[in-house]
């Protein structure tokens, strides 16, 4: 089961006089990705390599490191905790003391994946959208099996006969809960997955 963090997570840590300094947040998309970086990014620092990961998509950069050693190890750090919709951003200050290939591989995915291990993270739920329309009279019943069937309502609008809700429903959930929505509405509602 992927994680998605709940905010916004920082390590440091020093390795043979370099200083690394570990950010990482959540995205859902690769632009938003791409602009926390660049917020994030410090101009003085000798390197600013970071790592995404957003579902199938993903894309890493290891600024001027040696090719493989920095990027690449940042992503395999996401993916070893099992983490989506992540952007992780190591910047590092050269220290004076070369770290060679292992060593800079081991200090990238180390401090990325001890940020990641240590931040604040939350399951993510497989959801599908569904627009659903019922009339006033079942709106309240409806309403109070959501959190049973791990439905959240994403919008709410009204009209003269009742509320149309567009729902973000677990996956695993969304054949069960419209059978009881059918039921409730005693056939009457509106149930159209998207």
């Amino acid at each position: 089961m992927p994680y998605a963090l709940t905010g916004l997570a920082s390590y440091q840590e020093v390795i043979k006089k370099s200083r690394f300094v570990v950010l990482a947040g959540a995205v859902q998309s690769p632009a938003e990705a791409l602009r926390f970086f660049a917020a994030h990014s410090i101009a003085d620092a000798t390197h600013n390599c970071w790592a995404y990961r957003i579902g199938n998509e993903y894309r890493f950069n290891d600024d001027g490191e040696p090719g493989g050693t920095a990027g690449r190890p940042i992503l395999q750090a996401i993916e070893g905790q099992h983490c989506d919709r992540v952007a992780v951003l190591v910047v590092r200050w050269f220290g004076g003391i070369k770290l060679g290939p292992g060593g800079l591989i081991r200090a990238y995915g180390g401090t990325a994946a001890q940020c990641l291990r240590l931040a604040d993270k939350t399951e993510m739920i497989d959801e599908v959208m569904v627009a659903c329309r019922c009339n006033f009279a079942d709106m309240a019943l409806v309403q109070s099996r959501f959190a049973a069937y791990q439905a959240r309502i994403v919008s709410e609008t009204f009209d003269g006969s009742g509320v149309l809700w567009q729902l973000a429903v677990a996956r695993s959930q969304e054949k069960s809960l419209s059978e009881l929505f059918a039921n409730l509405t005693g056939g009457h509602g509106e149930w159209l997955p998207g």
